[in-house]
């Protein structure tokens, strides 16, 4: 468990540090990128090695109406991210949309695993991202959203491009034993 406790907080830190230290970060430079994106890898290779191996408590199991609710949080946090990506019109509705898909991710995998190691993970992780919103919101206030005007094309692929991630997601879930739809 120490392993996925690490990864999260290198994650979390990571993250924070531009925001937390710009001092320390500005010195760095561009030096500064290639540190962070190092531990942001290192901070995913302790969180799923940690996540693998980590054994708890165990104070709920999964049901098939969390099933349905995670699968539906997974859908609209892949939306986010791609929309993200694309700035189709949500991004002119939500603030943050990473870091909403990030809690929506988050909730739902919390919703379908009651375990230690999961609290530790899929909790850490939206505490990360609502923390995150916080310093953001405090150090540039909440200027108004983007006006976006998207075009239908744009909009139809941003759903078919999540639809093709939340596929490719499930097989790799799968793949790897954690069944997504049962």
């Amino acid at each position: 468990m120490l392993m996925l406790t690490l990864g999260v907080l290198l994650w979390s830190f990571a993250h924070l540090f531009k925001r937390l230290a710009p001092a320390v970060r500005e010195g760095m430079g561009d030096g500064g990128k290639l540190v962070v994106t190092l531990a942001l890898i290192g901070s995913i290779a302790l969180m799923t090695s940690g996540y693998q191996s980590a054994v708890g408590s165990i104070w709920w199991v999964r049901q098939p109406s969390w099933v349905l609710l995670n699968n539906a949080l997974m859908v609209l946090a892949l939306y986010l991210m791609v929309a993200s990506s694309l700035k189709v019109r949500v991004t002119g509705l939500v603030r943050h949309p990473q870091l909403t898909a990030i809690k929506a991710w988050s909730v739902g995998h919390l919703l379908v695993n009651g375990d230690a190691p999961s609290f530790v993970l899929f909790g850490g992780l939206l505490i990360w991202a609502v923390v995150t919103v916080i310093v953001i919101n405090r150090q540039d206030g909440k200027p108004a959203l983007p006006s976006i005007d998207t075009s239908l094309p744009r909009e139809v692929f941003a759903v078919i491009v999540t639809g093709a991630l939340y596929f490719g997601v499930a097989q790799a879930h799968a793949y790897l034993g954690y069944p997504v739809h049962g």
